[in-house]
């Protein structure tokens, strides 16, 4: 030995393990680099035994060794620890004090691959001799390992006589089968041979005091230097011997390889890796001092995985600490880190190889299962990382298709094609970065992150979409308002006969060359056709709209037309020249035509015609304009029998009427319900001279009120002007009646009404009309103005 042997006391008297003492001791001779290649070997035997030093043993004539010590052998590959236990027929202890030797016993059968015993010559074949009780110690707690290691026992035989070894060692073998048949065993065990739990080796050595000289001649001299520190005396003393003797020379030379195939403990099972030794050390000596059977299997079990857990934590926090990954990790909460994958593997790939390579000697299951839960924490560690790199990666490919995409249709390409061909390019864009940024560990899945990307590359080629059909709505729906409006208008102050036709006819020409050709512009968008129809159906509404909003537009200035026409044929010829007044002139037959053209062009404009229906809205005008009879009826008369009254043409007047009154399921209800009141109100006339007066006012208010024509636009807009007119014409109303009592009666012919301030559809006014063309039709009495809307007006 050298100084390199960093002599340790594992265990002191008191059977206390020295745990700062074991960890020096594994840092100094860097035991826990040696994985399984190294040997353990125990020195057990006689309390002073001899001074002479067994291989590489220091031993004293009294009892120097107290407690377990522990020493590397220097120059023995490979690592070899010795470990040299007290004696065990010592006076200090007492001969009835056995617990400590049979629990060092224990011990050094637990973690030792190779227990060297010395033994007296002499006491071989000897019922009393030294070495018996240490043999029963032995077999005893051997049995207390429920499955005990291989262990070699190397009997060394001490100051051998002239009697050659080859008769010696049947001789002892004997006696040691019969210690094992002696000592009590298990069921289990009862008949298991003792080769299965040791492997019996047997070597002499001759006597140092008999033959001094003989060593000093020998040619093979090693010096050994060993500083022991004394163990009850605390002296430090250097001692050197000579070991010649090609005897020692030789049984030296065997633990040189001793775990190798064919070496002395070459079949040895259960080896802890020397990383653990320590702690497998620590637990054994725990479990002995409490006097627990000592389960090695589960033992070793227990210990790899502590162990495999510790550095599996060591990993986790160097792993922390790389700066690789801590580049890595800055890097990709910035953007896409390019190979993200690849050098995330590779930085877990050195982790775990270098978690192997620590646990690689350790039970295989425990390392396998540690190693599995080493990889899950690391791949828990680095997860939000991965997921910010998918998610860079998702809103960089969709900001690269949105402005690929836009490129595409300024360039001109379809939208079809573009959004398919750009879905398609950037899709395969980010698979490839998925794959570059997947982790050979992991197996994660990044199809959720591809569906969110889909989606929102869909949700942006609708929006897209959406906004070009737009684009595209309002660029027909302005050819066909610049294609309509002014040849519409152009037709209807000409007014004649085939205005409507006309019109008709150029609303289905532009009509149909629109749709066709924006159903052609659709087919590019990829959508289906139930959303074509639709949109065609509104361009063709829209279209129908332009007409009608025209023609509506026309009729506000039909009195500036009628005035137009009628004082341009009443002043001009039929060559459109000035005409001359010679006094010859048939004035009344001038004026007449002038009516008749200015009622023309009323007529024309006072519905709208678009689907070609026949209507009598001329002959209407005619006899209500021009074909006044001269009677003597009253103001309500000829309100009655006036057609222009009505809210609506004759032939939809009849239609509105008969739906006025309720169904007869409905007045059969009120006749069943209402009996009761019906009965209240003839037993009281007063009743029903109230409701009369009610009716009557009633019935006025709704005429002055217009009201089932203010509720055409709907119930909101209805109750809003009906809420502002409705004071003022109850005003109006009671003033009137006030007037008509004060009045004194009159004959007939002076209460005789002329239409004068009566208003027709789409606002055309008798008086505008009757003064242009010099009209017997004078303004009622009363003042009271009709207003009543046409047949789809065009007000």
């Amino acid at each position: 030995m050298g100084d390199s042997s960093c002599s340790t006391q594992l265990i002191d008297g008191d059977g206390v393990y020295n745990v700062s003492g074991m960890e020096n001791f594994m840092k100094t001779v860097k035991l826990g680099e040696c994985g399984l290649s190294y040997a353990v070997v125990s020195i057990m035997g006689p309390q002073s035994s001899d001074p002479y030093i067994t291989i590489i043993i220091l031993y004293f004539r009294s009892q120097t060794t107290k407690g377990i010590w522990l020493a590397r052998c220097a120059d023995i590959e490979p690592c070899t620890i010795i470990m040299d236990l007290e004696g065990s027929d010592g006076r200090e202890r007492g001969e009835d004090d056995t617990a400590f030797e049979k629990q060092s016993a224990l011990f050094a059968l637990a973690v030792s691959d190779i227990v060297l015993i010395n033994m007296w010559c002499h006491d071989i074949g000897r019922e009393q001799a030294a070495n018996k009780p240490l043999l029963k110690t032995v077999f005893q707690v051997m049995m207390r390992l429920f499955s005990p290691r291989k262990t070699t026992l190397l009997f060394v035989i001490r100051d051998k006589t002239k009697t050659p070894l080859e008769n010696l060692e049947p001789i002892l073998r004997e006696d040691i089968q019969k210690i094992w048949d002696s000592v009590q065993k298990p069921l289990e065990h009862k008949n298991t041979p003792l080769s299965e739990f040791f492997n019996v080796e047997v070597v002499a050595l001759s006597s140092f005091e008999e033959k001094e000289e003989q060593f000093k001649e020998q040619s093979v001299v090693q010096l050994v230097s060993i500083q022991v520190a004394s163990l009850r005396t605390h002296i430090s003393c250097n001692s050197v011997f000579a070991l010649g003797n090609v005897q020692v020379a030789n049984l030296r030379q065997r633990f040189f390889h001793s775990i190798a195939p064919g070496g002395l403990a070459g079949d040895r099972r259960g080896v802890i890796p020397a990383s653990g030794f320590s702690f497998s050390a620590q637990q054994i000596w725990k479990v002995i001092k409490e006097n627990k059977d000592l389960d090695l299997p589960a033992h070793k079990v227990m210990v790899a995985t502590v162990r495999c857990e510790e550095i599996a934590n060591e990993k986790i926090a160097s792993f922390a600490d790389n700066e690789e990954w801590r580049h890595l990790e800055e890097a990709v909460q910035n953007g896409v880190v390019p190979g993200f994958g690849k050098k995330l593997s590779s930085i877990l790939e050195n982790c775990l190889i270098g978690y192997d390579m620590e646990a690689v000697y350790f039970d295989d299951s425990v390392r396998t299962s540690k190693r599995r839960q080493l990889e899950s924490k690391l791949l828990q560690f680095v997860q939000p990382a991965y997921n910010s790199m998918l998610g860079h990666l998702r809103s960089k490919t969709l900001e690269d298709f949105k402005a690929r995409f836009e490129k595409a249709l300024e360039s001109g390409e379809g939208f079809s094609a573009a959004a398919n061909d750009c879905t398609q390019s950037l899709m395969s864009v980010f698979n490839e970065g998925c794959k570059d940024a997947n982790i050979e560990q992991a197996a994660w899945d990044s199809s959720k992150v591809r569906e969110k990307l889909r989606r929102d590359i869909d949700a942006h080629v609708t929006s897209v979409r959406k906004a070009k059909l737009s684009e595209l709505a309002s660029l027909y729906e302005e050819k066909l308002n610049k294609a309509l409006s002014e040849p519409v208008e152009a037709l209807l102050d000409a007014a004649s006969d085939d205005t409507w036709p006309a019109i008709r006819s150029l609303l289905q020409r532009e009509t149909k060359t629109a749709l066709s050709d924006f159903a052609s512009a659709l087919s590019l968008f990829d959508i289906d056709q139930t959303t074509i129809e639709k949109l065609l159906a509104k361009l063709e509404e829209y279209a129908r709209s332009v007409v009608e909003s025209k023609a509506r537009e026309e009729a506000g200035r039909v009195l500036m037309h009628m005035k137009d026409r009628f004082s341009t044929l009443f002043s001009r010829d039929s060559d459109s020249m000035p005409r001359l007044w010679t006094g010859k002139e048939d004035i009344k037959a001038i004026t007449k035509m002038a009516r008749s053209a200015s009622l023309k062009l009323l007529s024309v404009i006072a519905a709208i015609r678009l689907d070609g229906d026949k209507d009598n809205v001329e002959n209407t005008l005619q006899l209500a304009l021009v074909d006044v009879p001269n009677s003597s009826t009253s103001n309500r008369s000829i309100q009655s029998l006036n057609p222009l009254a009505s809210n609506t043409w004759e032939d939809e007047a009849n239609k509105r009427n008969n739906n006025w009154l309720p169904p007869p399921w409905a007045i059969a209800v009120m006749l069943i319900l209402g009996f009761n009141e019906f009965m209240t109100l003839l037993r009281n006339p007063l009743y029903l001279g109230v409701i009369f007066v009610a009716f009557l006012l009633g019935k006025a208010l709704w005429v002055q009120l217009d009201i089932s024509g203010e509720f055409r636009n709907g119930a909101l807009p209805g109750i809003l002007s009906l809420s502002t007119k409705f004071l003022p014409t109850v005003m109006n109303l009671l003033k009137k009646l006030a007037d008509e009592g004060q009045r004194p009666t009159a004959s007939d012919t002076r209460r005789n009404p002329e239409l004068n301030s009566m208003s027709y559809p789409n606002g055309v006014n008798s008086t505008s009309t009757s003064s242009a063309a010099s009209s017997n039709v004078t303004s009622s009495d009363s003042g009271v103005e009709y207003t009543s809307p046409v047949k789809q007006r065009s007000e």
